[in-house]
């Protein structure tokens, strides 16, 4: 209650509150959405993902986030988590050494290796990063879903290889007269960076992640260099079971 009166006072007085560690990190993500671009073309060829690595340089221990296009989707909200780790580091409220910041950087990582590499993988990238590290809840009911929360998106029940997925950010729920959209941020085909809605009826299975402790990122050092379930997803097919089971719903 004190901490919201607080916000009250300072919307009163013209001022913006800094975000807290004791509120959620969502609003902070949705921040840095809207410092985003964009546009800039969708691409999964090899010049994007060279893009992708020049757009989070990392120099003197800070990630300077300079987004280009083109981009691909696992990219695009990978960088909004890394905007998102330096803007808790610019306020304070976040201590990481300088070997855990290391290995957020994007390099050819092959999928399962390393953040980036368990981030981009098939299948429940993201949320399996989320519950090996412990950095927040992964849960699949789109009613507890908050707008700033990730989300995979699976367009069929294919898990790993033959799987139709897009990793994105959750926006909200629209009601229209002809059913109900979900709305979301990353970056889509074919315009790049940018908001879309679909009908949520073409969405097959989704895994929300919801960012609550981002200094669990220090874990990684005792994690395995590579998580062999991700890495297994290239050329195995999993499912919407295992893959829950993996990312501890």
């Amino acid at each position: 209650m004190q901490n919201r009166v607080v916000w009250i006072v300072l919307a009163l007085v013209g001022l913006s509150p800094r975000i807290s560690v004791a509120e959620d990190y969502n609003a902070l993500i949705l921040e840095q959405i809207k410092q985003m671009p964009q546009g800039g073309h969708y691409s999964v060829s090899r010049f994007a993902k060279i893009r992708l690595q020049s757009s989070a340089h990392f120099e003197s221990g800070k990630f300077f986030i300079l987004p280009t296009g083109p981009s691909f989707c696992s990219g695009a909200t990978y960088l909004v988590f890394i905007r998102t780790i330096e803007a808790l580091r610019a306020h304070g409220e976040l201590h990481l050494d300088y070997p855990t910041l290391e290995k957020l950087i994007i390099r050819d990582q092959r999928d399962g290796e390393g953040i980036w590499g368990r981030w981009n993988a098939n299948g429940p990238g993201t949320a399996r990063l989320f519950h090996e590290l412990q950095l927040g809840r992964n849960f699949d009911n789109f009613d507890q879903a908050k707008p700033g929360d990730f989300m995979k998106i699976f367009w069929s029940r294919q898990v790993g290889r033959n799987e139709h997925g897009h990793s994105t950010i959750f926006l909200g729920i629209e009601n229209r007269p002809d059913g109900q959209y979900v709305r979301f941020w990353s970056s889509n085909i074919p315009a790049g960076y940018g908001e879309k809605s679909v009908p949520r009826s073409k969405i097959a299975y989704a895994i929300f992640s919801r960012l609550q402790t981002p200094s669990n990122l220090a874990r990684i050092d005792s994690a395995p260099l590579v998580d062999t379930y991700l890495a297994s997803l290239l050329r195995a097919r999993s499912s919407i079971a295992e893959a829950g089971t993996e990312c501890g719903l």
